[in-house]
C-alpha cells in the first residue's frame, strides 16, 4: 500500500507540474491572441475613420462644385422678363485680347517699322515711333472698347 501511495504521489507531483507548463503556454497564446484582436481592432477602428475622412472630402469638393456652379450660373444672369415670366438672360463673357491690346500692338509696330525708316538712326528711331505707335493704337483701340461695352 505504501508503494501504491507513493507511486500516485509521484504521478500528481509530475502531473501538477506539466500541467502549470501547459497552462502558462496556454496562457502565453491566449495572450498573443488577445494582442491580435486588439490590433485588428485598432486597424479597423482606423479603416473607419479614414473612411469618414474621404466620404468627408468628397462632400466638401461636391459642396465646392456646387457653389461654384451657382455661382457661375449667377453671374451669368442679367435681369430681364419673357413672355412666361421673369428670366435672366445670359451674359456672355468677352473672349481673346481687347481692341486696346490690339492697337497697341498693331500701333507699336506700324510705328518702330516707320522710325526705322524716317530716321537715320535706326534704334532711336524704333523707339520713338514704337512708343508714340502704341499710344495712339492703345488710344483708339479702347475707344473700341468703349463703345463695344467692353472695359478691361
Amino acid at each position: 500500500m505504501k508503494k501504491i501511495l507513493i507511486a500516485v504521489a509521484m504521478a500528481s507531483v509530475f502531473a501538477a507540474c506539466n500541467n502549470k507548463a501547459e497552462e502558462q503556454r496556454l496562457q502565453a497564446t491566449r495572450d498573443s491572441l488577445k494582442a491580435v484582436q486588439a490590433q485588428m481592432r485598432l486597424d479597423s477602428v482606423k479603416r473607419e475613420q479614414e473612411l469618414a475622412l474621404q466620404k468627408q472630402q468628397v462632400a466638401e469638393r461636391e459642396a465646392v462644385a456646387a457653389r461654384r456652379q451657382a455661382a457661375a450660373a449667377r453671374s451669368t444672369r442679367v435681369a430681364g422678363y419673357t413672355e412666361s415670366g421673369y428670366t435672366a438672360p445670359v451674359v456672355q463673357q468677352k473672349k481673346g485680347m481687347s481692341s486696346a491690346a490690339k492697337g497697341a500692338l498693331i500701333g507699336a509696330g506700324a510705328g518702330a517699322l516707320t522710325g526705322v525708316l524716317v530716321d537715320k538712326k535706326n534704334g532711336r528711331g524704333a523707339v520713338i515711333g514704337g512708343v508714340v505707335g502704341a499710344g495712339t493704337g492703345y488710344a483708339i483701340g479702347r475707344s473700341k472698347d468703349k463703345k463695344s461695352g467692353r472695359n478691361p
